[in-house]
Order: structure tokens, then sequence, then C-alpha cells
């Protein structure tokens, strides 16, 4: 059996961090979204999808160094608060891993940023090798090619593979790849009802995940 973990809000609690970041980067261009607005319409999706879908919001494009730019203010962010692991998860994919579960990484975020974050936060060496990028494949979540390539490169079956998520585009992108999906809920943000409605099995605590996977 093969564990896809996400990374952004199910490794690194990122989310809150990352969305203020990006709202305050839109708000001089007109866009005045508020952070949990951002969150809705954005979380999951790869920094290029969120790019396209705030310039078609605003129809026009946003400056060429308007990524650099927020991203410099989202890392800085990162280091000052600092960013942390979520609760619990560290000491769950180290279960997993003990009990002979394949365990890797699939995420919209791109190669350097989850090596930064998951660094950050002492999770790089429980996957390093096995982290994989929106960024390799043609299309992001909500579509599957991400975690079908990431089961591909482990050498693991799509129906032998569970995803643990919690965004609703990579709940959908899980499902469409013909995965299990666990969807955390745990987060202050968790949009609940959604999550559930895309399919994915609700649980609140990263400590639950072992028992859900090993029982």
């Amino acid at each position: 059996m093969l564990v896809i973990f996400d990374c952004d809000g199910v490794l690194v609690d990122s989310e809150p961090l990352a969305n203020k970041s990006f709202s305050a980067a839109l708000r001089p261009h007109g866009l005045d979204w508020t952070v949990e607005e951002t969150m809705r319409r954005l979380m999951g999706r790869s920094l290029k999808s969120c790019v396209e879908i705030c310039e078609a919001e605003l129809g026009r494009k946003l400056p060429d160094d308007f990524v650099e730019k927020m991203q410099e203010v989202t890392y800085r962010s990162f280091r000052e608060a600092p960013l942390q692991p979520v609760p619990g998860v560290k000491d769950a994919v180290v279960a997993l891993q003990e009990a002979g579960l394949a365990t890797c990484v699939a995420s919209s975020g791109s190669p350097e940023k989850m090596e930064f974050t998951l660094g950050l936060t002492g999770l790089w060496e429980l996957f390093d090798g096995r982290i994989f990028s929106a960024s390799q494949v043609p299309r992001g979540k909500p579509f599957p090619d991400l975690f079908l390539h990431a089961a591909i490169a482990m050498n693991e079956q799509p129906f032998d593979s569970i995803v643990v998520e919690d965004s609703v585009p990579g709940i959908q992108a899980a499902r469409s790849a013909g995965m299990r999906a666990l969807a955390y809920a745990g987060a202050p943000y968790a949009d609940r009802e959604s999550l559930a409605k895309a399919g994915g099995t609700l649980f609140d605590d990263m400590e639950q995940l072992p028992g859900l996977l090993l029982s």
C-alpha cells in the first residue's frame, strides 16, 4: 500500500500564512479578497493555476514579478512565525513507515517550496527522494495526473494507493485517480461538508491516521 501525502495543510501548517500573503499581494492590483475567500478559491491548486484564476477574475494579467514578490513575503512569514508541522503528523508518518507502508509527497507546490517548508519543519528527511510536484505533470489538481505520476514513480497501483488531503481539488484528484481519499479536517478553516461531498473520508486528528490505515 502507498500513502500519498499532500504537503501544505497536511504536513506543514502553511495555508493560513500563505493565503494571508496571497490576499495582501492581490489587494493593490484590485482584487480585494479576504484570506478566507482566497483559501476558498485557491487552496489546493498549483501557483500557476491560482494566478490564472486571479487574472480571469481581474480581466487582465498580473505583473510579471507578482509571484516572485509574493513568494518573498510568504517565505519570510514562514521563517518568522516560524512555520510548524501539522500537529501529530511526524509521529503518524513514522508509524506508517515502521509498519512497512510506502509513503511519498505529491503537492501542488513547487519542488523548491517543498524543500524549504519540509526542511524548515524537520520533515524533509522522512520523504527525501519521494517528493512529487504538480510542475512535473501536464495538469494539476483537481485532475488526477499528479497522483497517478506519484503512484507510477513509486511502482504502486492506483487502487492500492491512499491520498491524505485537506483541499477539495486534492480530494477530487485522488478520487479521479481511483484512489481512496482521507480528508484531514482538523484545521479551523476546513470545509467539512465540501470535503465529504468531494469523496473524502473525514478525520480530525493526525494521531488517528495510523489507526485508519493499519487496522
